[in-house]
Order: C-alpha cells, then structure tokens, then sequence
C-alpha cells in the first residue's frame, strides 16, 4: 500500500491523513466543500463525551484513548504550524438529577474522575451561576478544544507534510475492481489510489450506499449562539439538559446546542435562536448584555447507539470508514485516526476494534446524548 485517498475533510478525515502520512504513505484528501467546513467547524469542541455514563464502553474505551493522545497532538500542531488550538482543561459541570449513581459509578469503573458537589461548592467553580442547583456532578479534567482553529492547524500541517488536498472536489462513486477498490469517481476525472478510507460524516451512508449493508450513518441538526463576551466571564463548562455553555479564552462564549431530525438541512431557524438565546441568558444573565456574533447550524453524522463505524469493509479488502462519531468527533478524532491506521497497516491496534467493524451490532441500551 503505497497511496491512500481519503473521501470527507472534516478533522475524522484530517487526522486520520496525518496518521498515514506519519507512516510514510502518500495520501489524497479530497472535499466537496472545503476542508472541515462541516460539523467539525460547526461543533463545541468538548474534549468529552457528554453525559459519558449514558454511552456504551466501547465509546468510553476510544475517548479515553483520545484524552490520552490530545496534549501531544495539541502541542505539536503549535509548533508545527504557529496556530494554538487552545487546548486547554477548563472541567465541566454536568446537571443530572437522578444519574449521579450511574455516574460514579460509571467514573470508577473507568478509573474517571467525577465528583458530586453541592450548590456552595458549583457556585465556587462558577462563580457566573445566579443560582447554583443543590446539587451537580463535577468533571475537572475535561478538557476543551478550538476546533475551528484545531482543523486550521490540521490543514497547514497536512499541506506542509506533502498531502494532496483537494477542495471542492465531490466523491461521485467508488472504483470497484474485482472486487477492490480502484480509486475515486470525481467531477474532474478518475483518480487512482491503492486503498481508500471514507470518512464523509453524514453522507457517508449514501456514499457507500451501492455497496451492500451501508454503515447505518444518518444527519441530526445542531444550532448553535456565539456570544461576544469579556474574558473571563465564564471559567467552566456547564451541561444542564442537553444544553451547554463553552467559554473560549478570548471572552467568545458558545451556547447549545438543539438535536433535530432535519435530514440534510443545514439551515438556522427563528425558533431554534429563541429557544437557546431564553435559555442562555435565564442560566447566565450576564450574557443579555453580550451580543450574538453568530447563529449556524450543522449536520452530526449519527449511528446506532453512538458507536461510530472504524473498519474495514467485510469482503472489500482495501475499502475502509471511519465516520458515525455523532457529537463526538473532536473528542474521539485522535484515537479514531489512529485505530484506523492500526487496522490498514497491520498494527497492535490503539482499542480492541471489534466494537466499531462495519458489522458489529450497536448496543440497544446504550443511550447517548
């Protein structure tokens, strides 16, 4: 295997590139838009699962993978490229009435650390909070990341290390040769390739759709408000009933975000901005004095109980995914590349990969968030 074509630009596809190309392989990475202009720019960039405890293990095992890997990748992006992903651990507060059993245990299980605390001891951590509830589950060494700034980084690095990187430039169909993968249909023309690993987010299941048993890969909607707001305002991240705040270290405060059924329909709505612009402000009041710097919307490619699909095809011997991360493609992004690499060049894998193979059967009671 010598040249590698990676079908979708968004931080699963870039990170996956950098770890071929670490390995010495050549790679083509190509885009119908450009490069993590999808739910990687469109995302929180939480370093965590949310609600982690509702997730099966597998989901678990890969994040804890990521977690382990993020400060190096972090740090090396800097040096590499002059762009700060703003890796930094901020904790997070979660609200949870009910759950704060599953969660510690859940958290002793994995060797995790979560901490009920009580309303004196949130509003310490926060100090933003009005009315700190009676009581929360306290995660301190979650982490955060600037995505936007993160893909940024990833394309100036994968350029420099000699990726092709093809912007605008949409997968039309696969190249299927005695029972191999040839390479790419695109609008210029084919292009050749010795394996190729798609890793197109939501459209991956109509990607690989003329294949048999597609990964069950489908769009949910996410609406996101960025506030404009003073350094420092907010110190944590806080999730209560789905919704989260995120503080950026310039003073930017991100609120979300909605989970809609809206197929492949990326655009905002009025009702989605009130119902998250009320919500933000009843929590924070002091965002009432922030303006709205944007309102955007984006597409989460979801599967079955969260589990995302890392795998080869099961008859197709150089076809290879890895999409279907839901919400957590920032967080499971580095030990889902790597995995990947692991099962194309034959390596002691990164997790035990039986959980994420094309056909492996998703947990039913795993919830998700």
């Amino acid at each position: 295997m010598n040249h590698v074509i990676i079908v979708g630009g968004g931080i699963i596809g870039m990170l996956t590139a950098r770890e071929l190309l670490e390995a010495g392989l050549k790679v083509s990475l190509l885009d119908r838009r450009l490069l993590a202009q999808e739910s990687s720019w469109a995302g929180g960039g939480i370093v965590s699962p949310l609600y982690p405890w509702r997730y099966a293990d597998s989901v678990t095992r890969l994040a804890s993978a990521s977690q382990a890997l993020y400060p190096e990748c972090a740090a090396e992006l800097l040096s590499a490229t002059g762009i700060d992903p703003e890796y930094e651990r901020c904790g997070m507060l979660v609200v949870a009435p009910g759950e704060e059993d599953e969660a510690l245990a859940w958290a002793a299980r994995h060797e995790r650390v979560v901490e009920q605390v009580d309303a004196a001891r949130i509003a310490a951590i926060e100090t933003a909070l009005p009315a700190p509830p009676a009581s929360a589950l306290w995660m301190p060494r979650v982490a955060q990341i600037r995505n936007p700034r993160m893909t940024q980084a990833l394309r100036r690095e994968l350029g420099r290390r000699g990726a092709t990187l093809l912007e605008h430039t949409p997968c039309l169909g696969l190249i299927l040769e005695h029972d191999r993968i040839g390479g790419v249909r695109t609008p210029g023309g084919d292009l050749a390739a010795d394996a190729v690993v798609v890793c197109a987010g939501a459209w991956t299941r109509d990607l690989l759709a003329p294949l048999s048993t597609p990964p069950d890969v489908t769009p949910v909607r996410g609406q996101m408000l960025l506030f404009h707001g003073d350094p420092g305002a907010l110190s944590t991240i806080v999730l209560e009933n789905n919704r989260y705040v995120i503080p950026r270290r310039d003073g930017r405060i991100l609120f979300g975000s909605t989970l809609e059924q809206a197929g492949f329909d990326k655009s905002t709505t009025a009702e989605a901005y009130e119902e998250l612009h009320a919500l933000a402000v009843e929590r924070f009041p002091m965002l009432q004095r922030c303006p709205v710097e944007r309102h955007w919307a984006g597409l989460r490619p979801a599967a079955p109980a969260g589990v995302p699909y890392i795998s080869g095809h099961p008859s197709i011997p150089n076809l290879f995914v890895n999409a279907g991360h839901y919400r957590n493609g920032i967080v499971l992004g580095p030990a889902s590349a790597r995995l990947t690499a692991d099962l194309m060049l034959g390596r002691p894998p990164v997790v035990p990969p039986e959980p994420y193979r094309w056909t492996a059967a998703r947990p039913d009671g795993a919830r998700g968030s």
